[in-house]
């Protein structure tokens, strides 16, 4: 009876530590497991876990876990690429620093702009961009808590900063925004605009002042002697010229500039076109003895264009080309084909233009040789409108020159131009 009772105190042992291994142990030990897994992002092969009901209300708690894990992962991931194409897109310079001034987030065209690498996140302001107008912007922000600014140069660029400082909910200032926007195009409009002022003025002044001293001495002196009434009168003749050209040149470059201009496109026969143009202008080049050329390539004898904007354009490229020509010299006029574009030129073997000056001859107003333009009457708005022309016809202007070599000035047009 003894061995009997034994065995089955044994035998009951045995199944109640079955049961429990089978119900508690082995599901935490599984448990443990998925929980591992799911720390390390991995997906388990199955949540499904034998046991009781509470080891596997863990393993379906731990699968809703994961599942929301990766749903937060993948909005952060979403969040993150797109504040990055943000910051990519961005043309400003970025940069955010901390409380202590240390660098907590830049874009790429701040990188670009100061040289810094992304591996300075964390790094105090001044010891990575090592610029003390921008530490001492940030800083006064930081410091007055309110937003500062000013105006900086970097290399040959200019930029407006604006640091903006950024405040926690219990009112503390945790950090600043700053934004770097380049200002050199603006600046260089403003400067261009007060040339423009500054040259209109001495244009009209000139002219002006001589006309109302003509006018002045004819008055003081009525009983002036007919020769010297004939000759005042030639002079005030060729100044009102001078002042007709010159408002005809600003209404032509203002009408090109408003945008509201329209091209009244035909087919253009271009041996014919400059042809004419020869013809047109021979008796003022036979005052100086030009011999002219026209070299018309077999690929290009018609263009789409408006005929009487290309004859603006032409009128003033051969009325410089005159100008600046020495007697017996020679212009030629030229429309080739050139990587898909017509290339349409005017060169003369006159006195050129130095190459500090020839990026800015298609700027208005601007003369190479100031002194002897203004003698020879022009206005110095031509090539800006041949400029201008030839970008509403969807191209653009090059300019070729040497000192006393002569000047070549092309207009490139595409080979369809569009409406």
């Amino acid at each position: 009876m003894f061995w009997i009772f034994f065995l089955a105190i044994v035998g009951a042992t045995i199944a109640a530590t079955y049961f429990v291994r089978r119900k508690w142990i082995k599901p935490w030990r599984e448990l443990e497991r998925l929980v591992k897994q799911v720390g390390r992002g991995e997906q388990p092969r199955t949540f499904l876990i034998d046991g009781g009901n509470e080891a596997r209300r863990v393993g379906v708690a731990l699968e809703e876990i994961l599942t929301r894990q990766r749903e937060l992962d993948r909005q952060i991931g979403e969040q993150t690429s797109g504040q990055k194409a943000i910051l990519s897109a961005m043309q400003d310079g970025l940069l955010v620093v901390d409380g202590q001034s240390r660098l907590t987030l830049m874009n790429p065209a701040f990188c670009d702009l100061l040289g810094v690498g992304e591996d300075s996140l964390g790094s105090p302001l001044l010891e990575s961009v090592r610029n003390p107008a921008i530490e001492r912007i940030v800083a006064e922000t930081l410091r007055q808590r309110k937003p500062s600014g000013g105006e900086l140069v970097i290399g040959r660029r200019e930029f407006q900063m604006s640091s903006v400082p950024m405040g926690a909910e219990n009112g503390a200032i945790n950090g600043a925004v700053i934004l770097f926007h380049d200002i050199t195009a603006l600046k260089r409009v403003d400067e261009m605009r007060r040339d423009f002022v500054a040259n209109v003025s001495h244009e009209l002044r000139t002219p002006l002042s001589i006309l109302r001293g003509y006018i002045e001495t004819m008055l003081d002196d009525p009983k002036m002697p007919r020769g010297e009434t004939a000759r005042i009168l030639e002079v005030m003749d060729q100044h009102s010229k001078r002042l007709g050209l010159l408002a005809n040149d600003l209404l032509t470059l203002a009408h090109l500039e408003s945008g509201s201009s329209s091209l009244q496109l035909s087919e253009v026969d271009l041996l014919r076109f400059l042809s004419d143009l020869v013809r047109d202008w021979r008796k003022k080049f036979l005052t100086k003895d030009l011999e002219t050329i026209v070299d018309v390539s077999d690929d290009c004898s018609t263009i789409r264009a408006d005929e009487q904007r290309l004859r603006e354009v032409f009128d003033n490229l051969l009325d410089n080309a005159l100008k600046y020509s020495d007697k017996g010299g020679a212009v030629r006029l030229a429309a080739e084909r050139r990587n898909g574009e017509l290339t349409l030129s005017v060169s003369d073997k006159g006195a050129g233009i130095g190459q500090e000056d020839l990026p800015r001859i298609f700027e208005r107003f601007y003369r190479a040789d100031k002194a002897r333009s203004r003698k020879l009457g022009g206005t110095g708005l031509g090539l800006s409108i041949v400029k201008h022309i030839a970008q509403l016809h969807g191209g653009r202007v090059e300019a070729e020159s040497d000192v006393e070599k002569g000047t070549t000035i092309r207009v490139i047009l595409p080979a369809v131009t569009q409406t």
